[in-house]
């Protein structure tokens, strides 16, 4: 009698611990499920205002849901693609670390790019509004030509320009909203001597001559400074190559013993070190040889 209560006893124990084993584990679930549903309704919002806002200001419309979907499918296939092909789960990793990093780098290189030739472009468009102001047409007759005559991008931020001032946005709104856009210098030093004749007068075409000339021999110094320091760009190139090519060579040379590299928490420990090496070095060469006029 006291065996048969005492399996009756072990059976119940086991059942209420399998019940309670149960309800845990369907409760972190659907805790899991619930910060998962979140985190992805958070990311998508900050991803598509984000990727909204970067892209329009570079006059590329794109719908903000198809790029996020296109986001995601490419974060969860190509790291699974490049594991099943390759065997080897840190070149999953290595191609979902790209995938984040690449689509932020190049926007910034499209966006450099661009405000590069805004910049290029911008003394020009000075001359050409002098001028017509000299001629005796108003400041919007001379954006309209601006407008009309010069090639992108400067040509699509004036457009953007007079089309807020047809709808009756204020003037230095429409400003503010094209500094947004082009945050350069000397873009501001135009925008600034437009409030000022708006407000207290002056002879806006003669100021923005002077204007043109000075941005012509800044640029002029720049291009100077930039064929100075060439050389000292390409060391930081070489010396951060340098050693990836080594050690690429050296993998091809003596593949199991730099596997070691890729196989052991010493090697990956290393490997660590090396990147974070490598990245100090070519940011403290750019910054050497980066000399802001």
């Amino acid at each position: 009698m006291i065996a048969l209560l005492t399996d009756i006893a072990a059976d119940s124990l086991f059942w209420l611990v399998l019940i309670c084993s149960f309800l845990a584990i369907a409760l972190i679930g659907w805790l899991i499920v619930v910060r998962a549903n979140i985190f992805v309704d958070e990311y998508q919002s900050v991803f598509k205002e984000t990727a909204t806002g970067n892209l329009e200001d570079m006059f590329l419309f794109v719908d903000p849901q198809q790029l996020f979907i296109a986001n995601i499918v490419a974060l969860i296939l190509a790291p699974i693609m490049g594991y099943l092909l390759t065997g080897d789960i840190s070149v999953g990793l290595i191609i979902f670390v790209l995938l984040i990093v690449l689509p932020w780098w190049a926007y910034k290189q499209m966006r450099k790019k661009r405000l590069k030739k805004f910049e290029k472009q911008l003394p020009d468009v000075l001359v050409m509004i002098s001028g017509a102001l000299a001629s005796g047409s108003s400041l919007n007759m001379a954006l309209q030509s601006v407008m009309l005559e010069q090639e992108a991008p400067i040509s699509q931020e004036f457009m953007l320009f007079v089309r807020e001032q047809r709808i009756g946005v204020e003037f230095d709104t429409s400003l503010r909203n094209m500094e947004r856009r082009i945050p350069l210098i000397d873009f501001k030093m135009f925008t600034a001597a437009m409030r000022i004749s708006r407000e207290v007068g002056g002879d806006l075409g003669e100021v923005l001559s002077t204007l043109a000339e000075t941005l012509r021999r800044k640029s002029s110094m720049e291009g100077k400074i930039e064929a100075l320091t060439a050389q000292g760009r390409m060391q930081g190139i070489v010396m951060t190559g340098l050693p990836i090519l080594l050690g690429a060579l050296l993998f091809f040379l003596e593949p199991q013993a730099m596997g070691q590299l890729f196989t052991t928490p010493m090697g990956w420990g290393l490997l660590s070190v090396i990147v974070v090496m490598e990245v100090l070095g070519y940011v403290f060469i750019k910054k050497i040889t980066s000399i802001d006029v």
